[in-house]
């Protein structure tokens, strides 16, 4: 499952940086999603609850924060910005659910709706990240 494997990625990177930085337990950790990512935030967060049942330790009792940073995507034809929401609906299920999997293949799938040209960026809302953790020494 692809949300469970993230979960784990964010967990296990959660942990490392807190040695690293010698804290006992981790308080809180922030995620960022990118709206392309196309989360499953619901199985995410079972993930995330599922697997710091099961390790304990430097995550007992932290709060998990997560945020939804929504995708925007510019033409670099014509410069026309527009959001992953606006394309969405036009996507079938498996484009759309390649997309989940592997972000970049939006750009297969997407053409700028001013202009139609394939040639675009990601500028925002792509990937997932930590964007803090807290704990205590």
């Amino acid at each position: 499952m692809h949300e469970w494997a993230l979960a784990e990625s964010i967990l296990t990177t959660a942990v490392e940086a807190a040695e690293k930085e010698k804290l006992k337990t981790i308080t809180e950790i922030k995620v960022g999603i990118g709206e392309l990512q196309q989360i499953e935030q619901d199985i995410f967060e079972f993930a995330l609850d599922e697997i710091i049942k099961e390790q304990g330790g430097k995550l007992k009792g932290v709060k998990i924060t997560i945020e939804t940073e929504k995708s925007t995507l510019k033409c670099k034809s014509c410069e026309n910005t527009w959001k992953f929401n606006d394309i969405k609906k036009k996507l079938n299920e498996d484009e759309s659910e390649a997309i989940h999997f592997i972000p970049e293949v939006a750009f297969v799938h997407t053409r700028c709706p001013k202009c139609g040209s394939p040639d675009f960026e990601i500028t925002t809302g792509r990937g997932i990240s930590i964007t803090s953790i807290t704990g205590e020494k």
